[in-house]
């Protein structure tokens, strides 16, 4: 067994439970059990900001902005395959749906301080973001396209909840 494997358990326990809390208290029903794996994966992935930060362009200049990004995931801009287009829209919708529900502060900070997102609509793109990884539904990614479909419908639900989250976990 590996050292950091137990602690790592209990973080995706306290995620899954303080997940769970949050849906009960702030949805006032259950969340559906792949969402919330969904949500806690996200959660303990960006625990560390080099996840959160961790989309580079072409030549290793890592992307903070949505209007930075966008390019990096089309095919007919930036992105050098459709593997990487699902990749760069999975992250865009990860890092709009975190930053909405956990801290929605930094999303008015970037606007102001980059200046490149200010007409960028961020609940739109999240959603459009995850519609676009959905869209892969064949093997090998067939099984979580509903996942994402489900992530994209009700993004703002999912922030709303995870704004519950960061309530319930101490500061």
């Amino acid at each position: 067994m590996q050292p950091f494997e137990e602690p790592r358990a209990s973080i995706d326990l306290l995620f899954a439970d303080v997940v769970r809390e949050a849906f009960e208290a702030e949805i006032g029903r259950p969340c559906e059990l792949e969402i919330e794996q969904y949500l806690v994966q996200l959660l303990v992935r960006f625990l560390h900001t080099d996840a959160i930060f961790a989309l580079k362009n072409a030549d290793g200049h890592r992307l903070i902005s949505i209007s930075e990004m966008i390019p990096e995931g089309d095919v007919r801009l930036n992105a050098s395959s459709f593997e990487r287009e699902r990749q760069v829209h999975r992250h865009i919708g990860d890092f709009l749906l975190f930053w909405n529900g956990v801290y929605p502060e930094f999303l008015k900070q970037l606007k102001l301080c980059h200046g490149v997102d200010l007409i960028c609509d961020y609940t739109r793109q999240g959603k459009e973001s995850y519609h676009v990884v959905s869209t892969f539904d064949m093997p090998p990614h067939d099984q979580e396209a509903p996942t994402f479909r489900k992530l994209s419908e009700g993004f703002e639900m999912y922030a709303y909840a995870l704004r519950g989250v960061r309530r319930q976990l101490p500061a």
